[in-house]
């Protein structure tokens, strides 16, 4: 039940990516405002994370989950009936704010009832809710009526139902003093997790950048290259990635969590090498598109593997108390890492070298960042031997 909602959350979230080209094209904005409206659901999910996210260690996980179902429920029904770009960025406010509030909650649910299978589970539900999103937002745009309103509709009733499977949850918190001041930001850090952290924050960043960049930029790159509008092609890309990312997390589930964050590393730098290269010119063609996709792939299970490892390498370390506000952390840095970049990369297709450009210059500094990452892994300070087969 609770990985479910993370992935309707995150499918949510990537239910607006193939629809960008229609809003373009009814409201005639430019790129670099996609890029915008992506940034301001990942400020968003930045800030809640800061302010709610060790709420739920104190009040109990339901009223948070309730509090955010309601909540993306109304970005629903305001993405539904948007008629322009403020419209639009204010519903990705309200979902970016409900779904910050939701991942620190769940994921320390998760925990709550089994400390292993709650780990692989946060690994597992957010690539998967990701991939389901941005194909299924294309499928039903594609082939359904309403192409800007259906969608969100299905996803009102998929939250109506998850508030109904909450409500008969058994809640695993007992209430506590607190909830006041656990919503002051802070960064807090567990001593018994902070070696942990150290390794698997530079990992989380450089991964969830890709995810960024195929957020934002990965419908405009997969029409040139396809040369279509179809927006089920606009939401292939991320599914790609995200389905690859999802697939990483059965196959290495057995493997030690650093060696996992090794190989997930070295597959994103390849992966996102062998994209860049395939793109070229621009020009498209089936060796174009092939190469395209196959480095999304393989950049995506290096997405995947980076991004469990990191979870699996943290979370078991710490104190039920503390999960929340820790899982909160690990995702401050993960849309940070999905954010940032982004805009910035918004910003250089308009007023720098335009869409080709800025992809080389993306893939360049995911693979550098990736590169950074690798070397603290191998070189840096080894953390003891309980927390690496943890």
């Amino acid at each position: 039940m609770l990985a479910s909602i993370i992935i309707s959350l995150l499918a949510a979230s990537s239910a607006p990516t193939p629809l960008y080209a229609v809003y373009q094209g009814e409201w005639g904005f430019s790129p670099i405002t996609t890029t915008v409206v992506f940034g301001v659901y990942a400020v968003a999910v930045l800030v809640s994370l800061l302010i709610f996210g060790k709420i739920s260690d104190h009040i109990g996980r339901k009223p948070v989950l309730f509090v955010a179902l309601a909540a993306q429920a109304v970005a629903m029904v305001v993405f539904a009936t948007a008629g322009g770009v403020g419209v639009l960025m204010a519903g990705r406010v309200v979902q970016g704010v409900a779904t910050g509030a939701a991942l620190g909650a769940i994921g320390a649910g998760l925990l709550d009832i089994d400390r292993i299978k709650g780990s692989v589970a946060n690994s597992f539900a957010p690539p998967i809710g990701t991939a389901v999103g941005a194909l299924a937002s294309g499928l039903v745009v594609r082939f359904l009526p309403a192409p800007t309103h259906l969608v969100y509709y299905l996803l009102l009733g998929i939250f109506a139902l998850q508030a109904l499977g909450v409500a008969a949850l058994r809640e695993p918190v007992t209430r506590k003093h607190g909830a006041l001041s656990s919503m002051v930001p802070e960064i807090k850090l567990p001593r018994s997790a902070r070696s942990a952290i150290a390794v698997a924050a530079p990992v989380l960043f450089a991964v969830w950048s890709l995810a960024g960049f195929y957020g934002s930029l990965g419908p405009a790159i997969t029409s040139r290259l396809v040369h279509s509008d179809s927006v089920v092609y606009g939401g292939l890309g991320l599914f790609v990635l995200a389905g690859a990312a999802a697939l990483s997390v059965p196959l290495l589930r057995e493997t030690a969590s650093r060696t996992v964050m090794v190989a997930g590393v070295i597959a994103l730098i390849v992966g996102v090498a062998v994209t860049v290269l395939s793109i070229g010119s621009g020009g498209g063609g089936a060796g174009a598109v092939t190469g395209f996709f196959v480095g999304s792939a393989v950049a995506g299970f290096g997405f995947g593997a980076g991004f469990q490892g990191g979870i699996r390498l943290v979370v078991p370390l710490v104190e039920p108390h503390e999960r929340a506000g820790v899982l909160s952390l690990l995702y401050v840095v993960s849309y940070l890492g999905m954010g940032v970049p982004a805009v910035i990369a918004g910003v250089l297709v308009v007023h720098g070298g335009g869409l080709l450009d800025t992809v080389r210059e993306y893939g360049a500094a995911v693979i550098v960042l990736a590169a950074a990452a690798l070397a603290a892994l191998l070189f840096g300070r080894r953390t003891p031997q309980a927390v690496r087969e943890s």
